[in-house]
């Protein structure tokens, strides 16, 4: 990727010092803020959940003078024909808020399901949080790892349109599909293997992920929650991932920007778990944001005049998102 904005040979560091950040808030997240288990109201959630918007929007702003200063001071960046260090820093900033948004919509997503987990395994609410933060650790890894093989494989266009067609796909699939049907935790493989090798306990008093009873080492339902919400990340990230790879080519605002919105699924969790199912045209809405996103990464980019403008894709998403939500409270499901 020549004429990649932020080259991971050259901004390694800056990965690191926004992983080393992340760990930190969360490290003050679990030990200080959330050391006892409790279940947290609506107005903690509330205040968390803006909590975490507001750092990401902080960030956004510290990307966008930092990206044009070293837009500004590039030598490779300043020798090509008719760059612009501001408008190009402005189209990163653009490009992070337009990803931070489709991510954390499509997050929501997530929340139905982890509804469904979570009762399957008759998990106490106060025990939740301790779940969704592991469960997030682990995603950071998973989307790593994700967001490294795709920005390999963005650089070939055939794979480009590959990404695209399937987005839209899913986006269609999702009007015909329901998420108890998608996710069944008595029928995945993974759980059913862990069974067959790891004595498993109802006991979840302790809030342990494992436990000795007789001697023995036993998995709890808390841990099989907890792999569940794994698994399903990675099948949610199999989306989201190539849906922000169709906003911006750029690695690095990929992954910062689907981090920020991770970070703040837990609160938002715990703020919309009771009404989410209000929002029942909320899937379709996305439904309708995979479609739009893939026929952008697959279609519209050649039928337009040069890239399809970022502030009108994040006019779209916003619209079709909030109109989704909108509607659901207009005309409450009966």
């Amino acid at each position: 990727m020549n004429n990649a904005l932020f080259p991971a040979a050259e901004y390694w560091w800056f990965y690191v010092g926004f992983v080393g950040v992340v760990v930190l808030l969360l490290g003050i997240d679990l030990g200080l803020f959330q050391r006892k288990a409790h279940a947290p109201s609506v107005k903690e959630a509330a205040l968390w959940s803006l909590l975490w918007v507001s750092l990401s929007l902080i960030f956004n702003y510290f990307l966008f003078h930092f990206s044009f200063s070293e837009f500004a001071h590039s030598q490779r960046l300043q020798a090509m024909p008719n760059f612009n260090a501001d408008a190009s820093a402005k189209q990163v900033a653009l490009e992070f808020l337009t990803g931070y948004i489709v991510e954390q919509s499509l997050s929501i997503d997530n929340l139905f399901v982890f509804v469904i987990i979570f009762n399957y395994f008759a998990i106490p609410t106060k025990l939740q949080h301790r779940i969704l933060f592991f469960g997030i650790l682990g995603a950071f890894l998973f989307r790593g790892l994700f967001i490294g093989v795709g920005s390999l494989l963005v650089q070939f266009q055939a794979v480009v349109v590959i990404f695209g067609a399937f987005l839209v796909l899913t986006g269609a699939k999702i009007f015909f599909s329901s998420e108890d049907k998608l996710i069944q935790p008595e029928k995945n493989h993974v759980i059913r293997w862990l069974k067959k090798f790891l004595p498993v306990s109802a006991d979840i008093t302790k809030g342990k992920f494992f436990i000795r009873q007789q001697g023995t080492l036993h998995a709890t339902p808390l841990f099989l929650a907890l792999v569940m919400i794994e698994v399903s990340d990675i099948i949610f990230a199999v989306d989201s991932v190539p849906a922000i790879f169709a906003i911006t080519r750029e690695p690095l605002v990929v992954f910062t920007s689907n981090i920020c919105a991770i970070l703040g699924l837990r609160s938002m969790y715990f703020l919309l778990v009771h009404v989410v199912e209000k929002f029942y045209l909320l899937k379709y809405g996305l439904g309708i944001v995979l479609v739009f996103v893939g026929l952008k990464m697959s279609v519209l980019h050649y039928v337009y005049p040069g890239h399809f403008p970022i502030a009108l894709s994040l006019g779209i998403i916003v619209a079709v998102v909030g109109g989704s939500v909108i509607f659901s409270l207009l005309f409450p499901k009966r």
